[in-house]
């Protein structure tokens, strides 16, 4: 019993040593190699969620890893658009600036019910700020400011669209020559589905607050009204809320347009947004506000799947469609009863 005791005792302070040294090892190795040393030859090479992860590492890491400069490389590389004045300005704003904007904005899954608020705080004005890539190349990228008080805004569909009419965007390919459009050939589908990603950053400057709305690429890639033209559609799930009438989650549909003779060189023609509820039907901008409101306060997971949250959303119309069949069924069958009582009850009446 007391050679076990011992044994116990020997082990136990042998793990608290070897714990000890090894977070004493840890301290001091980061602490020898010199901070300009780390913040200019390691942490530039990182990527924003690499560069989130390193800066739990320890409390030396994470004060390198919050400086301001860090983030904004990071920012301005990932979203050319943000290079943008306007944009700049209004991030300046933000709690912690661009760390905070780039937590807010990077593509995640949003989950669970927005945060309750009684009615959301009236804002001015929507900022988007908008990058498409063709084979990792950006082709596109617009900051678009929506009034949000108009009543053209409030009371109608929501529908922001980013190019003016027969205004058309090249598509370039690696090489010098231009894309072609060749609507015909099924591979065509499967390198847009691939190579076409898009970011569509929606911003609230009065809250200073921002979600992105894209599912990155495309959750499907269809032949639109002609021949000429093709369309993809980014869908992001959001949740729903009861202000709007349903706490069932909608969804944020981006569409490209892309178009071009067969053969020739392709464009992309049209860019807008709308959210949709479960039902196909678009939310007016009123409705949208609060869902997009509510959007930028949602909790993020950044392991994002938007084509298997997508699918899971269509699932859930599915299952929607069928209760209502059944519902409208079991109404049918009611009224089908009662008209035979009626009938019954009047033909007694004739006989009788």
């Amino acid at each position: 019993m007391i050679s076990s005791s011992s044994s116990s005792s020997s082990s136990s302070t042998t793990t608290t040593t070897t714990t000890s040294t090894a977070d004493q090892t840890d301290g001091t190795s980061i602490a020898a190699v010199p901070h300009d040393i780390i913040t200019t030859h390691i942490l530039t090479r990182l990527d924003g969620p690499t560069l989130a992860s390193t800066a739990c590492a320890s409390p030396t890491l994470h004060t390198l890893c919050t400086e301001e400069k860090l983030w904004r490389d990071i920012c301005a590389s990932t979203w050319t658009s943000i290079n943008d004045p306007r944009i700049q300005h209004v991030i300046s704003a933000f709690p912690t600036g661009y760390r905070s904007f780039f937590s807010d904005s990077f593509p995640a899954t949003l989950r669970g019910p927005p945060p309750h608020v009684n009615r959301p705080s009236p804002i001015p004005e929507l900022i988007s700020a908008i990058d498409i890539w063709y084979k990792n190349k950006i082709i596109f990228s617009k900051v678009e400011i929506t009034e949000t008080v108009r009543k053209d805004f409030l009371d109608p569909p929501l529908w922001i669209d980013l190019l003016r009419r027969e205004e058309k965007v090249p598509v370039p390919a690696p090489a010098p020559a231009p894309t072609k459009f060749e609507a015909n050939n099924d591979g065509f589908f499967s390198d847009l589905e691939e190579s076409m990603r898009l970011s569509w950053i929606l911003i609230d400057p009065t809250q200073n607050r921002s979600v992105n709305l894209s599912s990155q690429r495309p959750v499907s890639v269809e032949r639109h009204y002609t021949p000429e033209e093709v369309q993809l559609t980014y869908v992001t799930v959001l949740p729903g809320s009861s202000r709007v009438g349903s706490s069932d989650p909608v969804q944020c549909r981006i569409m490209v347009t892309c178009g071009g003779e067969e053969g020739g060189e392709m464009h992309v023609r049209e860019v807008n947004m709308q959210v949709q509820d479960m039902d196909g039907f678009n939310l007016s901008g009123e409705d949208s506000l609060v869902i997009l409101q509510g959007a930028m306060g949602c909790e993020r997971r950044m392991q994002v799947k938007g084509r298997e949250r997508y699918e899971e959303f269509l699932e859930m119309k599915r299952e929607r469609r069928k209760r209502i069949e059944r519902r409208e069924k079991r109404v049918d069958l009611v009224c089908l009863i009662i008209r035979v009582i009626i009938f019954v009850i009047l033909l007694y009446g004739l006989l009788g």
